[in-house]
């Protein structure tokens, strides 16, 4: 099938700009959805799928991990991205055989990720051998065998890399990190790597679990909730609902990002009747802060709370529950007095009365709720401003009480169930000593490669073969260049996926592409239909059904190729039940029953209409499994992210029209960009300062501290409300930019929301320099 297949690719000439959008949602987004929608999948189709999302016996949305009320469902209960990643999965153009014998390699290298993703569907294994210019179709048979012989060949496991994408189901998550320790590895690198690791760390420090306190009905029993690093009208608009019915219930709203964002600031809920007139008006503050400013916002935040303390003894500090509860408290409250507000007001740019306001909001509240995403994570500093954040709420109790409580908003759809199931390079020997006892096989006890160790892995030759669960490592990953070039020293690289992407085409010696089954597709086997089930951000499980007929009776199941690809690596004699798992899905739920924490009696309970919550010791008990065993409050030398003179800190964000690496279209409506994706959100101050003018075309050049420079070319200055000496810009376009080695201490995640870049003019080919 080649429905509508787009043939043009993106013409950065026919880029267009209109002034920023002051509500997010409404009919338009509703208008925009149901186009995107029906050109994918045509009426009858979208009418059929889209009903089902996030329904009590429908599918997950294959999006965001944003969590479904506990009560009653909307018959809508999904946003405008969330109808165009079902467009996206659930498509009927397709890319088959014959599409790859049309098109080499080469022409394929020379397509955008929006022209390959916009394809279609993938419906055949295929290879690509040593001297290719085409991929071909292999057998799947031929293909395990393929892999296997590759594995077998490698000098140790550590020389495989194992890759996960935030949208592998349990079931599958927990098969296939059974695989990569039956072979001999803990190299289980994640796409949590690049984005909440930082939370993870932080968090587990802190309040010893590396997950989100709070729940959705937290939300309309709190008075306070800070929103800090986040943009929730594009990443995770359902989030809009939640603190609009917060709103709705009394609570104040801050607004924390250097942006204004739009979702923040104005909301159309389209199911509703005001969606369709005014709106709400989320934000009931918006503070400006200059990027890597926010771990100063926090200690600021900080030493006005203890002052206010100090006028009112008994009032702002909880006493009773730091004294029961938490460590460290002496020694935070020594640090935070000490901090210097003219410090604080050079790096975060607010004035005193912003951080006055913020703090006498934060004092008189009973329940706070602080969330917070990349803008956090992905600081050289983002451990600490977590723990900075988490800090202010031990010091006022706001940890095991409803409505209050830390909330990282994580982006994939399971993300946080692959960590539950054990995709992680560092699981703790408890995790793996259950799964030996589980399966009589001896995990190795040697930590594996995270994302960025994996790439510098591949790079220095250590890592030879690649193998890709889904998602699109080489546009998700930073320093593009380097990374391509890693992929490319591989003697195998094979990816699992449901659609084309940059990852196909930058290829080891010998590449595979496996097409599986989406979250949309019925999952057969033996002629009984299979659920997989997934974890929200908030810690819920709850069992996901897809019913569309495949597009190619080629299409397997990721657990069907794990099973698989095991059977054929491991023999008939291998103790792990490969083939029963394969047929029958409640045999692995059953097994991860009795080796995962929290997760027991596991197909009783994820049958439950809302499925169940895994426990979480400081919500649920004021219990923290930490060092102390108590809540740890930290200490942290401030830091703060500097603009050298003539340059400008870079962070790279989404569109509005994407989802992590995938982009839906080409317009940012909220951002005013529309019909391209080359461009960089200036201050008009900047603009003017450094000698260039509001859409001129300029090239960006990244400085890292060893001397190297990183460069993209061709992108068009817009002037835009950013604090001066900030500015930003779209991945993956951008990705180039950041340095391998930019990375947050503690955490290994790459830096990308502070990356020091010039600007040059950009030469017209024929142009005199």
């Amino acid at each position: 099938m080649h429905r509508n297949r787009p043939t043009r690719d993106i013409d950065e000439s026919e880029l267009s700009v209109t002034e920023p959008k002051e509500q997010a949602a409404g009919v338009t987004a509703v208008a925009v959805a149901l186009k995107r929608a029906v050109e994918e999948m045509g009426v009858v189709r979208t009418a059929r799928t889209l009903a089902r999302v996030n329904q009590v016996h429908g599918f997950d949305c294959p999006g965001c991990a944003w969590p479904e009320p506990s009560g009653h469902r909307r018959p809508a209960e999904f946003c405008e991205n969330g109808a165009k990643a079902v467009a996206e999965e659930a498509t009927l153009r397709t890319v088959t055989p014959e599409f790859f014998a049309a098109h080499s390699i080469e022409d394929l290298a020379d397509k955008s990720g929006y022209w390959l993703g916009q394809q279609g569907r993938l419906t055949h294994p295929m290879v690509l051998r040593p001297g290719d210019t085409h991929y071909s179709p292999i057998e799947w048979e031929d293909a395990y065998r393929l892999i296997a012989e590759h594995l077998r060949t490698l000098a140790t496991p550590n020389e495989a890399l194992f890759y996960t994408s935030g949208r592998t189901a349990n079931e599958t998550a927990f098969l296939y990190q059974l695989l990569v320790r039956s072979y001999g590895t803990n190299n289980l690198p994640d796409c949590s790597n690049m984005c909440h690791e930082s939370s993870g760390t932080a968090l587990t420090s802190s309040i010893g679990i590396g997950k989100g306190s709070v729940s959705i009905d937290d939300f309309e029993a709190a008075d306070l909730i800070i929103v800090a690093g986040q943009n929730p009208g594009t990443n995770h608009p359902r989030m809009l609902s939640a603190l609009a019915g917060a709103k709705a219930k009394g609570a104040k709203i801050i607004a924390v990002n250097p942006l204004p964002e739009t979702g923040l600031l104005g909301f159309r809920d389209p199911q509703t009747v005001k969606g369709f007139t005014s709106g709400v008006s989320i934000a009931d503050d918006f503070l400006q802060i200059r990027l890597g400013g926010d771990m100063a916002l926090f200690q600021g935040l900080g030493r006005l709370l203890f002052e206010a303390e100090d006028a009112a003894p008994g009032t702002v500090v909880d006493r009773e529950f730091v004294d029961a509860h938490c460590a460290g408290f002496a020694e935070y409250e020594k640090n935070v007095r000490a901090v210097d507000f003219g410090t604080v007001r050079e790096a975060t740019g607010l004035t005193d009365d912003e951080l006055g306001r913020t703090a006498r909001l934060l004092a008189a509240s009973k329940n706070i709720i602080i969330c917070w995403a990349m803008g956090l994570t992905q600081q050289a500093h983002g451990v600490a401003t977590i723990e900075e954040a988490t800090n202010l709420l031990l010091l006022r109790g706001m940890i095991g009480k409803p409505g209050a409580g830390v909330c990282p908003v994580r982006g994939h759809s399971n993300v946080q169930g692959d960590r539950t199931m054990g995709i992680w390079e560092k699981m703790p020997d408890s995790f793996l000593d259950a799964l030996d006892r589980e399966f009589g096989i001896t995990s190795p006890r040697e930590h594996g490669f995270d994302t960025v160790n994996a790439i510098r892995a591949m790079r220095e030759g250590r890592a030879k073969v690649f193998f890709g669960m889904g998602g699109n490592f080489v546009s998700a990953t930073p320093d593009t260049e380097v990374t391509e070039a890693a992929l490319r020293g591989c003697a195998l690289t094979v990816h699992v996926s449901t659609k084309l992407n940059r990852s196909h085409v930058v290829h080891g010696q010998t590449a595979l592409i496996l097409p599986t089954l989406g979250r949309t597709d019925e999952d057969l086997h033996g002629g009984v239909k299979q659920q997989v089930s997934v974890e929200d951000s908030m810690s819920m499980v709850h069992l996901s059904t897809g019913r569309l007929k495949p597009v190619s009776d080629q299409l397997r199941s990721e657990v069907a190729i794990v099973c698989e690809l095991a059977q054929t690596l491991f023999g008939a004699d291998h103790p792990v039940p490969w083939a029963q798992y394969q047929r029958n899905y409640d045999k692995i739920r059953d097994a991860i029953a009795r080796v995962v924490p929290g997760c027991a009696d596991y197909n009783t309970r994820v049958r439950q209409r809302n499925g169940f919550v895994l426990p979480h010791p400081p919500r649920d008990s004021r219990e923290f499994r930490t060092t102390t065993g108590k809540a740890n409050f930290a200490v942290n030398e401030l830091s703060w992210t500097p603009v050298p003179e003539g340059r400008l800190i870079l962070q790279t964000l989404r569109s509005h029209d994407q989802y992590n690496t995938t982009i839906y279209g080409l317009d940012d409506r909220y951002r005013g960009v529309h019909g391209g994706r080359k461009v960089i959100l200036m201050n008009a101050d900047d603009i003017a300062e450094l000698g260039f003018t509001d859409g001129e075309l300029v090239d960006l050049i990244s400085e890292w501290t060893d001397g190297s420079e990183r460069k993209v070319t061709g992108f068009r200055v817009i002037g835009y409300p950013t604090p001066r000496g900030n500015a930003a810009a779209y991945y993956p376009e951008t990705n180039p930019l950041v340095p391998l080695d930019h990375v947050a201490a503690r955490s290994n995640t790459p830096v990308s929301k502070a990356v020091t870049i010039r600007l040059e003019r950009h030469l017209h080919v024929g142009q005199p320099s």
